[in-house]
């Protein structure tokens, strides 16, 4: 039999497996951790410093239980308090125990190393009329309670957060002009659910800090003075390196934003690209490295104008899409190397499918093709 060094394999090796397995994009295998952290002495704080690295607060007693296990009194305590990167928190009334505001930013001070925070605030709904699974358009009428000044200063005081995903299921549009006012160090915006605005006779100077990630998935579009206003620095610092919009955006708002932020645009994510008008807005970024398109309906002009650096494109197809310029990408663009496509109807009988097989297996780009959205948003979202 083969000797068995009585070290066993190097902890550090062993971690590196463990954080491999246990971790996707989104999410954390925290019951694997758990028992991970019972192997022994040597595997349980290295095991509870990744489960801390990325935590969820919905509750009070979520947060009870938190603030007791990153104590500052105690060693172990400021270890996994240095140890979390990434917070998702619910800030939801209708639900029993719901965490309390000063409580949110409480969580927040506690973790000096923390950089991403995904926040979710949900409106109250009315005694005996608040029904599970009800719309988001009714959700989105609930009224929620702007922050308090109390919360935002003692956030002033925590660490600098550069990602906030905001998630709003309230009628309070105002919120997000409120946390932004917090955090200058941010890089990384994504808005969802209920579309922002100013008060109603209240300025505000314009946002200076310079954004190199936007994401936007509101029920309404926003806009454009909000957005102007918003993307003030970033357009001041040509900064903005990525859109992502969930939404079909208007010809103004995708005018708007590759007019003014197309020059630094490296990466654009939208659902369609359909009329001429907006692919003669897409095609004004010149430095793209990744397009990413879903349904079947992307203008030809958007393919046969590719820039010359295009690295990843991602596009849907059915039986009627035109491919040719596709192809012609693939042969004559040397930068690329993904192609990923989601096939819709009876995509996967196109007449010129096969040769788009051939030409990226001669380029040597990676073909990668799908029929369900979901996959295909997963493989462009975990590049």
């Amino acid at each position: 039999m083969p000797h068995v060094p009585t070290h066993g394999i190097p902890l550090e090796i062993v971690l590196h497996i463990i954080e491999s397995a246990c971790f996707d994009d989104d999410t954390i295998d925290a019951a694997f951790l758990g028992v991970c952290s019972l192997v022994g002495k040597s595997w349980t704080l290295p095991a509870q410093k990744l489960l801390f690295k990325r935590v969820q607060l919905c509750s009070q007693a979520a947060y009870n239980s938190f603030a007791c296990a990153v104590s500052s009194s105690t060693q172990r305590g400021r270890v996994l308090a240095n140890s979390v990167l990434q917070m998702r928190v619910v800030l939801d009334n209708n639900q029993p125990g719901p965490l309390k505001q000063a409580c949110f930013a409480r969580a927040v001070t506690l973790c000096p190393n923390l950089r991403e925070l995904n926040l979710a605030l949900y409106g109250c709904g009315e005694p005996g009329k608040d029904v599970v699974g009800s719309p988001a358009l009714e959700r989105m009428r609930r009224p929620a309670p702007s922050f308090e000044r109390s919360t935002l200063d003692l956030l002033r005081t925590g660490p600098s957060i550069t990602s906030l995903r905001f998630s709003n299921w309230s009628d309070n549009g105002q919120s997000i002009v409120q946390l932004l006012d917090i955090w200058p160090s941010l890089t990384s915006l994504s808005i969802t659910g209920k579309t922002p605005h100013f008060s109603p006779g209240l300025t505000h100077p314009p946002y200076a800090c310079p954004l190199t990630r936007l994401t936007m998935d509101c029920q309404l579009e926003p806009s454009l003075d909000f957005l102007q206003w918003l993307l003030h620095g970033s357009s001041q610092a040509k900064s903005l390196r990525a859109i992502d919009l969930d939404r079909q955006p208007s010809l103004d708002l995708l005018d708007y934003l590759t007019r003014t932020h197309g020059e630094s645009l490296r990466e654009l994510a939208l659902p369609s690209c359909r009329t001429l008008e907006h692919a003669n807005a897409v095609i004004r970024c010149h430095s793209l490295r990744d397009l990413r398109t879903e349904r079947a309906s992307t203008s030809p002009v958007v393919f046969r104008k590719l820039p010359a650096g295009i690295r990843r494109i991602a596009f849907g197809m059915d039986e009627d899409t035109p491919l040719q310029h596709v192809i012609e990408a693939v042969n004559t663009r040397d930068e690329l190397d993904t192609v990923t496509v989601n096939l819709w109807g009876r995509g996967g009988s196109h007449r010129e499918l096969s040769r788009l097989k051939m030409a990226c297996a001669f380029r040597g780009v990676d073909l990668r093709i799908t029929s369900d959205v979901r996959v295909h948003r997963a493989m462009v979202v975990s590049r």
